[in-house]
């Protein structure tokens, strides 16, 4: 059989021609056609729009007011493009067939400022520092993203010894813990002193994918069989119960020693709809399966105000998980049931929080809803002019 080819939401960023369907005609939510002259800047520019939200769709990007939910602007781009929080509370990383560019989102504009990275992957926040990861090139790039703004802002880099489809992540030392692997393989992790000399390594992580970071600076890499914690300058593997066990999208809070994780077992399924998630304790290492009735995506997973583990599913629920328990709390009903697309850079139902709300994106529906946490009420929703794909916040 066929051996998956599993979504990777941090994969190349560029579509092949016949998936990505261009020169779209771009509509904005009762405005006018944006200014093409005012969407490109390299100067810093005032506040547009407080606490934006910026959302991808087929042909470009739109800015969103994340209180009123209204589009403030829409920015033609071509390609299949991905976005990211840079880490600051203006701008956000957009990696596009070229490199990571800087979106000055409270702006509502598109600098032309931009780190060049062939194949851009995935971009971590943690401790005050913003790491980049080429896949193309295996370089990873950290800057301080209070920087952002002004051009590009003082960089470090380091390249990794093969080209991978890897991540990376600074730790407060100053110590980087990056992945370890080849075009054709990815094996673990290693960590490099602030002098970027290798300190600890561990090749027991098969497909390495993904990161989150926990309380006390614990951070859970996944694998094919299970996962790997680095904490307290050691590697620990953690086993999964199954021969194959993927973990390879991961949700962590700060101030919760439990990670929240997808869990896979069919390594020759064309797509698997997995109905489990994976819950691991950082303290102990221990491994919690919890079955939630349906199954979700990639795109499903994210963390409450106070640690609580959310999942979007495909029955159309956001699931609230208490992490210690590992139980399911809650289930809020916000949208009709849907099915994953085949294809991972097709748009479908995406999670993303901020502080107490939920954003929750309806592709079908062109909808976009911003729901209480606590008290599970949808607080606003709004129709999108485009059909939503991924959704990110500054």
């Amino acid at each position: 059989m066929k051996r998956s080819t599993h979504p990777r939401p941090h994969a190349k960023a560029v579509l092949p021609a016949a998936m990505v369907t261009l020169g779209l005609v771009l509509t904005a939510c009762g405005q006018d056609d944006p200014d093409p002259t005012a969407q490109e800047t390299s100067a810093p520019a005032t506040a547009k729009v407080q606490d934006p939200l910026v959302m991808t769709y087929d042909g470009g990007l739109s800015i969103i007011d994340s209180t009123t939910l209204k589009v403030v602007q829409n920015i033609p781009l071509e390609g299949f493009n991905r976005v990211n929080p840079a880490g600051n509370d203006r701008h956000v990383m957009v990696s596009t067939s070229t490199g990571f560019r800087v979106l000055d989102a409270a702006g509502a504009q598109l600098t032309k400022d931009e780190f060049t990275a062939p194949e851009p992957g995935h971009v971590v926040h943690h401790a005050g520092k913003t790491v980049l990861f080429s896949d193309g090139t295996g370089k990873v790039t950290t800057f301080d993203p209070r920087r952002l703004g002004d051009g590009l802002p003082e960089a470090s880099n380091h390249t990794t010894q093969h080209p991978h489809h890897g991540v990376a992540i600074e730790l407060t030392n100053g110590s980087l813990l990056v992945t370890l692997g080849t075009e054709e393989e990815r094996t673990g992790a290693q960590i490099l002193d602030k002098n970027r000399k290798e300190t600890a390594r561990n090749e027991e992580c098969p497909g390495v994918h993904g990161e989150a970071t926990a309380k006390d600076e614990a951070v859970l890499i996944g694998c094919e069989n299970g996962a790997l914690l680095y904490k307290d300058g050691e590697f620990t593997k953690v086993k999964a119960p199954d021969e194959y066990g993927r973990i390879g999208n991961q949700a962590g809070h700060e101030e919760s020693p439990i990670v929240l994780g997808d869990y896979k077992t069919d390594p020759d399924a064309e797509l698997e709809r997995p109905e489990r998630v994976s819950l691991i304790d950082t303290r102990t290492g221990d491994l919690k399966l919890v079955d939630l009735g349906t199954s979700y995506t990639f795109r499903s997973l994210g963390r409450g105000p106070h640690g609580e583990a959310l999942v979007l599913g495909t029955d159309g629920a956001l699931h609230v998980i208490d992490p210690e328990r590992g139980e399911v709390t809650e289930k809020i009903k916000i949208m009709d049931k849907w099915r994953e697309p085949l294809e991972w850079q097709q748009p479908r139902p995406t999670l993303h929080v901020r502080d107490h709300t939920a954003y929750v994106t309806d592709p079908d529906a062109k909808t976009l809803y911003a729901v209480d946490i606590e008290s599970g009420e949808v607080k606003t929703k709004a129709q999108l002019p485009q059909t939503p794909n991924e959704l990110t916040s500054t």
